[in-house]
């Protein structure tokens, strides 16, 4: 397989294949080159035509502490006291700066993550 372009999606699936080809390739043999040249032309193809938005801060926050075997609790101290957990991870307050500052210390949260806007409390609807 030529390298070039990932143009289609027939591209982008010969680059899959080729991938998955190459998998085991030793770094600085020729196929160790060519995986890393096509996993750089699968990420930039997936970026343009499957763009991902960035997850809501609060999710973010529950899915760290999930992947640590944490909960809310382990919030206590970072972000304030119980209430203040409460409040921020019901979505009745947003963010500090400082709040932000450690959450990205303390669990490794991309702060650009954490400064994007919360949605707001989720409602029941009314049956």
């Amino acid at each position: 397989m030529e390298i070039k372009p990932i143009r289609t999606k027939a591209d982008y699936e010969g680059a899959l294949r080729e991938i998955e080809r190459v998998w085991d390739a030793e770094d600085g043999t020729p196929e160790g080159d060519r995986l890393d040249v096509l996993t750089t032309l699968v990420e930039a193809y997936e970026q343009k035509h499957f763009p991902m938005d960035a997850p809501d801060p609060i999710e973010a926050i529950k899915f760290r502490l999930e992947q640590q075997g944490l909960d809310h609790r382990a919030l206590v101290g970072v972000i304030g006291g119980r209430s203040r957990v409460y409040e921020v991870m019901h979505r009745k307050r947003a963010l500090s700066l400082e709040m932000i500052r450690r959450l990205n210390e303390r669990f490794s949260i991309p702060a650009e993550v954490l400064i994007r806007s919360v949605k707001g409390p989720r409602r029941r609807r009314a049956a």
